[in-house]
Order: C-alpha cells, then sequence, then structure tokens
C-alpha cells in the first residue's frame, strides 16, 4: 500500500512508516522536501539510504496540474485553474495585501469542494451541483502552487473558494493541520479560516476538537424563511440550531463570532434586516463582514451607495457590533466571492 504525501501530518505518516525506522522528525523532514521541493529528500542522518528506499517505495508525492492562471487588470487578484484527481477543474484565489511596503504578502483563497452541494442562489458555485470533494493534499497543493508562483509570501489561507468545507471536513481539517505545521507551510492557525454556511454538526465537532483556526459562518439572512428562499440548507440546518451551535463556541473559545453578509439589493439590506439580526444575535458578540453579491447574469445587484449606507447606519443603531466591508476583488476575471465556476470545464487528459 503506498499513501500520499501532502495527504496527512507528520505525526500520521510517521505512524505509518514506523515499522521502517523513521522517527517522527525524519518524517517531518520527509514531509517538509515533499511540501517545499516537490521531491523526496536525501540520505542523511537518521534517513539512511535504505530507510530511503523504504519511504520512496511505500509513499508517493502527487502534484496538482495547472490548467490556467488569470491575472485582474483592476487590483491584482489572480485566480488558478487547477485539476487534480479527476477531469474537472477547480478554482483557487491570490489575494493581495500589497499596502504596507515592508510586509507584501498574499492570502490565499481555496476550493475543498469540485462544485457544491449547497445551491445558494447568488453563487456560482452553488449553479453547478455537487461534483466531488477534494482530497487534503488537493487542498494543500493549491497553496503550494500558488506560493511558488508569487513574489511574496502567503501568510494566510481562507476556505472560502469552491464548496462547502464543513462537508469535506476530515480533508479540509487535514489539510489545516498540514499548512499550519512547521514542516508544512508554517502558516499561523489563527491566519488559517474555515467558511460554511452554516453545517451545525460540522460547527459542534469544529468545537469539540479545540481548533485555533478561525470559524466564519455564511449568514446573509436573519429571517429563516427568506433565508430559505437564498440559501436551501435554512431546511435541514435552521437558524435556530445554527446560532444555538455558535454561542456554543463563543461559550467554548471566547471568540467573536465571524458572520458573513451576501448584500442583495432589495433583499437583505433594510432596517428590518438590521433589527432582525439584532434580535438574532442578541447577547452573542459578533463581527460582521458585508460582501458585495457577484452575479453576472444580473439577476442579483449590490446595493446602491445610498442603499449601503443606509444599512450600515441601521446595523449601527441595532446591532452595536464590529462591522466592516470587505473588499470583493478579481470582479473582471470572476475571481470574486460567489463567482468561482471551474468545473464547469472539463478538462481531459
Amino acid at each position: 500500500m503506498r499513501i500520499l504525501l501532502k495527504n496527512q501530518t507528520a505525526e500520521d505518516l510517521q505512524a505509518f512508516l514506523a515499522r521502517d525506522g523513521v522517527t517522527l522528525s525524519v518524517a517531518r523532514r520527509i514531509q517538509a522536501s515533499a511540501i517545499r521541493r516537490g521531491e523526496f529528500p536525501a540520505p542523511a542522518p537518521g534517513l539512511s539510504a535504505k530507510v530511503l528506499t523504504a519511504v520512496c517505495t511505500r509513499t508517493a508525492i502527487p502534484h496538482l496540474d495547472l490548467v490556467e492562471k488569470t491575472v485582474s487588470a483592476r487590483d491584482q487578484f489572480a485566480k488558478y485553474l487547477f485539476r487534480g484527481d479527476g477531469p474537472d477543474g477547480f478554482e483557487a484565489v491570490r489575494i493581495p495585501l500589497l499596502h504596507r511596503a515592508d510586509d507584501p504578502k498574499y492570502v490565499v483563497c481555496v476550493s475543498s469542494q469540485v462544485g457544491c452541494a449547497l445551491g445558494c442562489v447568488f453563487c456560482a458555485t452553488g449553479r453547478l451541483g455537487f461534483i466531488r470533494n477534494l482530497a487534503a493534499w488537493e487542498i494543500v497543493d493549491q497553496v503550494v502552487k500558488i506560493r511558488a508562483d508569487s513574489p511574496h509570501p502567503v501568510r494566510g489561507v481562507v476556505f472560502m473558494g469552491m464548496g462547502e468545507p464543513m462537508l469535506n471536513y476530515e480533508s479540509v481539517i487535514t489539510a489545516a493541520r498540514i499548512l499550519s505545521e512547521p514542516c508544512g507551510m508554517a502558516i499561523s492557525a489563527k491566519a488559517i479560516t474555515i467558511g460554511t454556511a452554516g453545517i451545525v454538526p460540522a460547527i459542534r465537532r469544529f468545537t469539540a476538537e479545540g481548533h485555533a483556526y478561525r470559524l466564519l459562518v455564511s449568514l446573509t439572512c436573519a429571517d429563516p424563511a427568506r433565508r430559505r428562499e437564498l440559501m436551501p440548507l435554512e431546511g435541514s440546518h435552521p437558524t435556530p440550531g445554527l446560532l444555538a451551535a455558535l454561542r456554543e463556541y463563543h461559550d467554548a473559545t471566547g471568540r467573536r463570532v465571524t458572520l458573513a453578509w451576501t448584500m442583495i439589493a432589495g433583499v437583505n439590506t433594510r432596517e428590518e434586516d438590521a433589527r432582525q439580526l439584532a434580535e438574532l444575535t442578541r447577547g452573542l458578540p459578533v463581527k460582521l463582514d458585508l460582501i458585495d453579491v457577484n452575479d453576472p447574469s444580473g439577476r442579483f445587484r449590490p446595493p446602491a451607495p445610498g442603499e449601503l449606507s443606509d444599512f450600515r447606519d441601521a446595523l449601527r443603531r441595532h446591532l452595536g457590533m464590529p462591522v466592516a466591508r470587505r473588499y470583493s476583488g478579481g470582479q473582471d476575471i470572476r475571481a470574486a466571492c460567489g463567482m468561482l465556476a471551474g468545473c464547469g470545464r472539463r478538462m481531459l487528459p
């Protein structure tokens, strides 16, 4: 049996190779070489040629194929189209944080699935339906490939690309662990954000396991009936249960809960929406991220400046919690939030 490097933590790799004399420190060296250089390490103290031969026989180093890279002419966002263990492509986005000349860096928005089963009406990925889960190595390698292609370091990862991360829980958490390991990409766990539309059992598991990764929940509407029209998962994961899970998360971690709100003109940007959100989250410390809807079809549009200003004023009056408007870049290359649909392009060998 051969296992794939980049698909398990160094501890799991060591357990698999223990019979071959591989210690944890050697497993970390093997993992670091596979991730950072894409190759097996050379023989060294503790890693004899004999042991290395066994390692090479029992493991393999997988790689994603980069099919296409597109860079925005507006804001330097970059979209990468990859192919992994299947004919369907999936996308990742490199987000530039270059405003500090002394610390230029990137955040990578990774996909966790090809397609998505949730069917949120304002999301291009959701219109594709679910195709498959990505393996942990396919998630890790998105960051590896983008880092190798970038002039500045990758300092953060957000699981907010294609797919619902909490419906691919094992692979997502394994990938996050590998990305945060010193022998992986050495990205701080606090700089890794795992998004979800609100899969309640997975949120409770995430809380129970005590992860340091940040949690972001796409709420978008506080009225259950209208939320169900926008996000059909409301039917199987109702808002009251979701808020109960988020209160448990806050009680266990002490962290403020980040909620994402995709703003749709005339739909969820009224005074009533702000009031309902305040009632729903009463007593729960939250931070609200406002995101413009991105819909090339024209069915949905973001609020006009006046509507946005009125909504923010209403949030100040009713919510009384931190509110930030998140910049949604890469619109000209369909790399913005809700626009990823690369698996619509089937790629043959």
